[in-house]
């Protein structure tokens, strides 16, 4: 099986220079980060901080399997009576990879848990912003298959970003088809 990043280089690179005639490969779009997103604020509001720890405890562990390293917890900024949020509470989590743990991260969504998600007919053309990023949410974390169904105390949906060096929003959506991401056209 070949790696994502040696597609990258032996194929995705010249198949882009073809295409948008770059001068130069390192003028290429390419991935610089994925990032992983996950909001608890809804389930957390108007609990007690204890509570709120039994509900986040088992969502960072999960996260963590998925991930392969430890999530940062996000707090709230400032406080907004209206949401019962108090800065400094824990309204999130997000983990961020870079290099060969990214590349690895990135095969296995492909190949692996977007197949096995429920409803999956491919990433939409909206998924992308005009900087070429790609960003899909998953409704259920189970599709992973680090994560076993039977154990799961609470299913949860989380946020993929993927953030490239691509300046256009065509040079983006090539660079994911050339990857193999399962784009519908």
């Amino acid at each position: 099986m070949v790696c994502l990043k040696e597609k990258y280089t032996k194929e995705v690179i010249p198949a882009m220079i073809e295409k948008f005639g770059y001068k130069n490969k390192m003028a290429v779009p390419k991935i610089k980060k994925v990032v992983l997103n996950i909001g608890f604020g809804k389930m957390v509001y108007d609990k007690s901080s204890k509570e709120r720890e039994k509900i986040y405890k088992p969502i960072l562990n999960d996260l963590s399997m998925i991930s392969g390293q430890l999530p940062v917890l996000t707090e709230a900024r400032k406080s907004i009576s209206g949401f019962k949020l108090r800065k400094g509470m824990p309204i999130g989590a997000k983990v961020t990879f870079r290099g060969q743990r990214m590349y690895d991260f990135l095969d296995r969504l492909i190949n692996i848990a977007l197949p096995r998600s429920r409803d999956f007919r491919g990433i939409k053309a909206t998924a992308f912003d005009k900087r070429g990023h790609l960003t899909i949410g998953i409704k259920e974390h189970i599709c992973f298959p680090e994560i076993l169904p039977e154990k799961a105390k609470r299913i949860f949906g989380f946020e993929i970003t993927v953030v490239t060096t691509a300046k256009s929003r065509e040079e983006g959506m090539e660079l994911f088809k050339l990857l193999g991401f399962p784009i519908k056209t």
